[in-house]
C-alpha cells in the first residue's frame, strides 16, 4: 500500500478488528496476521510496530497459541495487550500464573511513569480489565510503568527489547483516555508519522483499478446497500463508462429500492445500469417454503440465473467488481490470495459460479464498514446510501418467518419503511447500525369493525381495520457513545410491546 505499517499478531482476541481500526483512525495503516507469522515474513513489509492482541487462552494451557521468538529481535517496538503482554513477559523470562483476585470491568490503574507509553495522561486512569492470569514476576530488565489494587505489573516496558506490556484494554471506549495510550505507542514509541488517508486510498485504487482493467468493461452487481455502491463509484471513477452494473430485483426489497439505485447510479452518476425484473421467478420458487436456509439456497441459485442472464449480453466483460471488506478476509482466514474471494463471492452475489469466467476486482478489501463510509462519501455518494443499515442479502425473505407470500412481503415492506422513518424522525438512525421489522406468523389482538379479534394477517379479508403487535430491534452504532442504550425498543405507536 505504500503507508506506513503496524502488524496486530491475533491470539484469538474479540477485540482483533476493534485495534486494528483504532490504530487507522489515528491514521497510521494497519493490519492484522495470524500469531504464528514469522518475523522474517514481517520485516519484509517494512512494519514500523507490532502489537500483540489479547485471546481467551492462558500461556501456559497446553496448544495455547505463541508467536515466532524473532519478532523481539526486529528492532521494533511491541505492544502486548492483555495475552498479548502475558505472552510477551513469558517469551522474554518473567512468570506467569492464574490468580484468585481477578480483573473483569473497570478498574484504577495508578501511573508510576509518565513517559512514552502514558505521556500527558496525568497520575490515574479506569480502565477496562479482563483476566485471570497475572504477571507474578518480572524478568530481567523490566519495569513496571502502572499498577491496580490487584494486578501489581498491569503495564510493564523492557527498554532492551522494546517491549511494551498492559494488561487492559486500551481498545475498548470503557478505558479512559485508551485512545490517546494507543497514539503515544504509535506516535512515541513507533515514531509514525500518521500517513493513512482515505484521499491517498481512493487516488491510488482508482490508479489501481485503470490499470488493472485497460480497455475491457467491469461488471458490479448492485444491492443497494453500501459496500456495492462504493466499489461501483470507486470503479466507475477508474474506467467510466466500462463499468456496466447490474441490479436484480428479486422482489424480497426493501420498499422503492429498486427506484433508489435507478436514480443514484443510473441517473446522478450516470452509470451503465441493468436492471433485472426476475421477482416473478423468485416468488415463484419460494411458494410454500418455510425454512430459513431452504429460502437462501433458493434465493441464491435465483440470483445466479438472473445475473447470468444479463451478464452473457455485456461484451468484452473480463472482470467482476464486488465489494469485499477486511472483515471478510480476516473471518475467512486469510489476508491475502486464498479462500477469502470465493467466501465473499458467495456472500455478495449469491454465489456466481466460476465458471462464469471473471477475473475478480475487490477495491475495498483492505477497509472496516467505517473507512467504506468514509470513501463513500468522497466519492460523492449521497448520505442515504452511505449510511445505509446492512441488509442481508436474501433481503425480506428471512425477516419473514414462514412462507413467504406478495401480500406478507407487502405487509413487511409497508412496516419496515414505517419502522425507519420514525427513527429517523427521532434522529436515531445514525446512532442505531441497524434496525429492523420482522413479521411472525402470530396470532395478535386486534379490531375488525366494532368487535375484539384474534387473528393473523393471513386471517384477515380486505376493509378490516386491523392493529397488529409489532417490535422493533435495534443496534447502537459502534462507538456511538455510552448514553446509548444497549437494546432500544419501542412498540410500533398503538401499543407498547416488548420482544
Amino acid at each position: 500500500m505504500g503507508h506506513e505499517l503496524i502488524a496486530i499478531l491475533d491470539f484469538g482476541s474479540q477485540y482483533g478488528q476493534l485495534i486494528a481500526r483504532r490504530v487507522r483512525e489515528r491514521h497510521v495503516y494497519s493490519e492484522i496476521f495470524p500469531a504464528e507469522t514469522s518475523a522474517e515474513g514481517l520485516k519484509k513489509l517494512g512494519i514500523k510496530g507490532v502489537i500483540m492482541s489479547g485471546g481467551p487462552s492462558s500461556v501456559y494451557d497446553e496448544g495455547a497459541p505463541t508467536c515466532d521468538r524473532g519478532i523481539f529481535k526486529l528492532g521494533v517496538p511491541v505492544l502486548g495487550i492483555c495475552y498479548g503482554m502475558q505472552l510477551g513477559c513469558k517469551m522474554l523470562g518473567a512468570a506467569v500464573e492464574r490468580t484468585e483476585r481477578h480483573e473483569y470491568g473497570r478498574r484504577r490503574l495508578d501511573i508510576f511513569d509518565k513517559q512514552d507509553l502514558f505521556s500527558n495522561l496525568g497520575d490515574w486512569l479506569n480502565v477496562w480489565a479482563s483476566h485471570s492470569d497475572q504477571i507474578v514476576q518480572l524478568g530481567e530488565g523490566f519495569e513496571v510503568l502502572a499498577a491496580t489494587e490487584s494486578c501489581p505489573f498491569a503495564a510493564v516496558r523492557s527498554v532492551k527489547h522494546r517491549f511494551y506490556g498492559v494488561q487492559f484494554h486500551p481498545e475498548v471506549s470503557h478505558t479512559h483516555k485508551g485512545e490517546q495510550i494507543l497514539e503515544n505507542f504509535l506516535y512515541e514509541i513507533c515514531r509514525c508519522s500518521g500517513d493513512w488517508r482515505m484521499s491517498d486510498f481512493v487516488e491510488q485504487s482508482v490508479e489501481a483499478i485503470a490499470s488493472r482493467v485497460g480497455d475491457a468493461r467491469v461488471i458490479c452487481g448492485l444491492s443497494g446497500g453500501v459496500d456495492s455502491a462504493v466499489t461501483a463509484a470507486l470503479v466507475h471513477k477508474a474506467v467510466s463508462d466500462r463499468l456496466v452494473c447490474i441490479f436484480v430485483d428479486n422482489g424480497l426489497l426493501r420498499k422503492n429500492e429498486r427506484e433508489s439505485v435507478i436514480s443514484t447510479f443510473g441517473d446522478h452518476f450516470h452509470i451503465d445500469l441493468r436492471v433485472v425484473d426476475w421477482s416473478e421467478q423468485f416468488l415463484r420458487q419460494l411458494a410454500g417454503v418455510a425454512d430459513p436456509q431452504e429460502k437462501r439456497r433458493i434465493i441464491g441459485g435465483e440470483f445466479i440465473k438472473a445475473f447470468e442472464s444479463e451478464a452473457q449480453t455485456i461484451e468484452d466483460a473480463r472482470f467482476l467488481a464486488q465489494g469485499t471488506l477486511y472483515p471478510d478476509v480476516i473471518e475467512s482466514g486469510s489476508t491475502g490470495d486464498g479462500p477469502a474471494a470465493n467466501i465473499k463471492l458467495h456472500h455478495n452475489v449469491g454465489g456466481l459460479p466460476v465458471e462464469l469466467g471473471f477475473e475478480l476486482i475487490e477495491p475495498l478489501r483492505d477497509l472496516f464498514k467505517d473507512e467504506v463510509r468514509v470513501v463513500g462519501e468522497y466519492l460523492g455518494l449521497p448520505e442515504n446510501i452511505v449510511w445505509r443499515h446492512p441488509f442481508p442479502g436474501p433481503g425480506l425473505a428471512v425477516r419473514i418467518v414462514g412462507e413467504v407470500t406478495e401480500e406478507r412481503l407487502e405487509i413487511l415492506q409497508a412496516a419496515d419503511d414505517i419502522l425507519i422513518d420514525e427513527i429517523k424522525a427521532a434522529d436515531l438512525y445514525r446512532k442505531i447500525s441497524q434496525a429492523l421489522a420482522v413479521l411472525l406468523p402470530v396470532s395478535t389482538v386486534g379490531v375488525m369493525g366494532d368487535e375484539r379479534s384474534y387473528e393473523n394477517d393471513s386471517d384477515t379479508g380486505g376493509g378490516h381495520e386491523r392493529f397488529y403487535d409489532g417490535g422493533l430491534f435495534a443496534y447502537p452504532a459502534r462507538g456511538a457513545g455510552d448514553d446509548i442504550e444497549p437494546d432500544y425498543q419501542r412498540g410500533t405507536g398503538r401499543e407498547p410491546c416488548s420482544v
